[in-house]
């Protein structure tokens, strides 16, 4: 989707909204890779990965929060930033 098509936010109810570097298929190759390294076991392989984020306050949210890459809120945060599993762009302008 394109970065004004995906929700605001603040509709993120699985808070912090996370920069990440890439966001791909969990079947990709570089993603499966660290999933496998991590022992992280996804179902599906089209469920969308964070790779490399790190949390955007909701406090900076609308205050000038910025993320050069990916803007997303994942559903599992649970990995420190390594990956972040179900991933959907949020736009950080709204």
């Amino acid at each position: 989707p394109t970065p004004n098509s995906a929700p605001p936010a603040s509709q993120c109810n699985t808070a912090p909204v996370q920069c990440c570097n890439s966001v791909q298929p969990a079947g990709s190759s570089a993603v499966s890779k660290i999933l496998a390294l991590l022992g992280v076991v996804v179902q599906d392989v089209n469920v969308p990965v964070g790779v490399t984020c790190s949390p955007i306050t909701v406090i900076g949210v609308g205050s000038g929060a910025s993320c050069s890459n990916q803007a997303v809120c994942c559903e599992n945060n649970s990995f420190n930033g390594v990956v972040a599993i179900g991933c959907t762009p949020v736009n950080l302008a709204l």
